[in-house]
């Protein structure tokens, strides 16, 4: 394995997340704009990373983010005890009263249905994540004095404000110093980096943290508005993107970045909302490992299904498993987390091991 993971002996986490946790409001069946009712989640895609290898793989986890002092703020927690990861290292900032210093991100989304796309509105501004600042979190008590064996971060933490690209850094920094593997998923959100500078700021951004990265994570959209890699006879909404094609944007991206040691991407065709064939590609050790592939499969809900391929790829790493089962973990993962309502999984590792041996969907009784 190219990846040199300390053992769990000489650390309390198995894995550490950074990023912003916020309250999904999901109308179910209907639509964001004429709903009256919502059913509250928690979700974010650094966070659901954290959730999965807890409640799924059983792992130690913790989340590094920050949440206003108010009763909203204590429901999300609430949230995260149910998830099973450990808030210890929440930053808790006191509310001025009515949330205009600091507040809980929203998230609204509505999950889609055959040719209606699924729609995210975030409603996020002066959250109390978005503004963390270099020298909110002690690194050296999380990373030397506790341990890590894998700290996890994004470019949805990384684009939240003018501040947080610097924080990632900061935590990337330690991390390292400590011989802790550090992963990233691009997750590309233009919603995001419009407003600060569109793709050329995120490019800027993600090309300063790429080089603290071990394992890189992302789809294919990721690569090219993140990092700007481009591959010729690909238009920019890579269309006719094929693995091949895919492989060799993965070959650039590593030339550049020889500190990667694996990328892991998921490839998806959303065929309608609700049918997407789905699969995933591993590179690590020199070489290209494909995942079993998922035509045809049917979506309940897509939102957090790359998070919990790429859960599902560091537990296999973490578990000391062969790329193709961490490739292959990933994608069962995912494939299985789009099954039900929500961002995070509601899997066990005995479903997931089933479904990357092709398991049947039969009924169990």
């Amino acid at each position: 394995m190219p990846l040199s993971i300390k053992p769990k002996s000489q650390c309390k986490w198995d894995e550490v997340s950074l990023g912003e946790i916020m309250l999904r409001l999901d109308p179910g069946e209907s639509r964001i704009k004429c709903a009256r009712e919502f059913r509250v989640w928690e979700g974010g895609g650094e966070y659901n990373v954290a959730r999965g290898l807890k409640r799924c793989f059983g792992m130690s986890t913790s989340i590094v983010t920050a949440i206003p002092e108010n009763d909203v703020g204590q429901l999300l927690l609430d949230l995260v005890y149910q998830g099973g990861v450990d808030p210890s290292h929440i930053k808790w900032v006191p509310f001025d009263g009515i949330g205009r210093n600091v507040r809980v991100g929203l998230n609204f989304t509505e999950r889609g249905f055959g040719v209606r796309a699924a729609l995210g509105v975030s409603d996020r501004g002066n959250s109390a994540a978005s503004q963390m600042k270099v020298g909110d979190i002690d690194w050296n008590k999380l990373f030397k004095e506790e341990g890590a064996r894998w700290f996890h971060c994004g470019g949805i933490f990384a684009a939240l404000s003018a501040t947080t690209a610097d924080v990632v850094i900061e935590a990337m920094k330690a991390a390292k110093a400590s011989g802790t593997i550090i992963s990233y998923d691009l997750n590309y959100r233009e919603s995001l980096w419009k407003s600060i500078g569109g793709k050329a700021k995120s490019q800027e951004v993600n090309r300063e943290i790429a080089k603290y990265v071990d394992v890189m994570i992302g789809n294919e959209e990721d690569f090219t508005a993140a990092l700007g890699f481009e591959v010729e006879g690909v238009d920019e909404n890579l269309s006719g993107l094929d693995p091949a094609s895919f492989k060799k944007m993965i070959e650039k991206a590593v030339k550049a970045y020889p500190n990667f040691k694996a990328v892991a991407t998921t490839l998806r065709d959303a065929k309608t909302a609700s049918v997407n064939d789905w699969a995933a590609v591993l590179y690590c050790d020199g070489k290209f490992v494909e995942s079993r592939k998922y035509p045809d499969l049917a979506i309940c809900d897509r939102v957090g299904g790359g998070d919990s391929f790429a859960s599902g790829c560091i537990y296999g790493f973490l578990a000391g498993k062969d790329p193709q089962y961490c490739v292959d973990c990933g994608a069962a993962h995912g494939a299985h987390a789009m099954t039900t309502p929500g961002d995070t999984s509601t899997a066990t590792l005995k479903e997931v091991e089933k479904i990357m041996k092709g398991g049947s969907a039969r009924v169990q009784r």
